[in-house]
């Protein structure tokens, strides 16, 4: 805790700023499901539902009571994000296989919501990508470059049931997404210029994927205008994964992508926003969440750039949620009253 003086804002639920994030998402989810389709409003439901199922056995098991938590819409938000973070066609087991992850593993087996170390939905990401790498990377084309169009229904029975329509392959509607294309050609020796030219890209990054990434700023600005985030977080992690970015690209303009590139991925806003600002697993003090954040956003591009994997937000964060302790204790404001030396 901050030492004195405390003083307090205004008061907020858990339910309201739960309630207020939830309303963030939702421009990006409808936007999402605009320019790929109906699956990732059953994927996020069916996360949601399997998240508040698993928080209610979780209570139980550990004897507290079902309603008064589930009614703090946290498991809702968990599931939520999860599923913006996952393929919208996921199977429906790989959707719960992350859920557990998240709500078992992440949150009630280090005490509960206040008490995990570790971001949820970053950590049931995290677990599906290392463990199930091909299912992880089966998104759904944008609905302008695919080569068939799937329904809600036809969605539903193919998350559900693992059918697709009679003739319909699964290549027909899913695609790498412009981060991957981005890694896999470079590997192939293509230059940056070859790449940006295909009609999966659009003027700053992906095609479709640049609206989304707008759709998550709105619903960051909303958190913002509301207080229920502070400048810090977004503004380090965007900041650093801009510079970062820019000294990769000033270093060679035809192999390393620019920021602009970075910042419109949809996953550096929805990371900038709703995952890095987590009260509970991020840094505390001002000058703690800048350097938490600009961390983060360091080693997402270095991921991005130089490890195994085409988007790095849920490793930057996990591991920067491993530093928070420190950051933390090494940032607290001087006590008042008192000078530089007697703090």
């Amino acid at each position: 805790m901050a030492v004195s003086p405390h003083i307090l804002p205004p008061a907020q639920s858990v339910t309201r700023v739960m309630a207020l994030v939830l309303l963030g998402l939702v421009p990006a989810t409808l936007v999402y499901a605009w320019l790929f389709g109906p699956a990732i409003l059953i994927n996020v439901a069916w996360a949601a539902l399997a998240c508040v199922g698993l928080e209610a056995i979780m209570l139980r098991l550990r004897g507290y009571p079902v309603r008064p938590y589930l009614g703090d819409l946290s498991a809702v938000l968990t599931g939520w994000l999860l599923a913006l973070s996952m393929p919208a066609l996921s199977p429906w087991w790989l959707t719960l296989t992350g859920c557990m992850l998240a709500i078992v593993v992440a949150k009630h087996l280090y005490g509960g919501l206040g008490q995990n170390v570790f971001n949820p939905a970053m950590v049931g990401y995290a677990g599906l990508l290392i463990s199930f790498p091909a299912l992880m990377t089966q998104w759904p084309a944008p609905l302008a470059l695919a080569h068939a169009q799937l329904g809600a229904a036809d969605s539903a029975q193919y998350i559900f049931a693992g059918h697709l329509p009679a003739g319909l392959k699964l290549d027909a509607i899913t695609s790498a997404t412009p981060l991957d294309t981005l890694r896999t050609q470079l590997k192939q020796d293509r230059t940056l210029s070859e790449i940006l030219r295909q009609p999966l890209f659009g003027h700053l990054g992906g095609k479709g994927f640049e609206l989304i990434a707008a759709a998550y700023l709105l619903g960051g600005a909303l958190l913002l205008a509301r207080k229920v985030i502070t400048w810090h977080v977004p503004l380090a992690y965007l900041a650093a994964v801009g510079l970062t970015a820019g000294v990769f690209h000033l270093y060679d303009v035809d192999h390393y992508a620019g920021p602009w590139f970075h910042l419109a991925a949809p996953s550096t806003m929805l990371a900038a926003f709703f995952i890095a600002t987590d009260p509970v697993t991020g840094a505390t003090t001002p000058r703690g969440k800048l350097i938490f954040a600009a961390g983060a956003g360091f080693l997402t591009v270095l991921i991005r750039i130089l490890g195994g994997y085409p988007d790095g937000v849920a490793f930057s964060i996990l591991l920067m949620n491993i530093c928070v302790p420190l950051i933390d204790a090494h940032t607290q404001p001087k006590v008042f009253g008192h000078g530089g030396d007697d703090a």
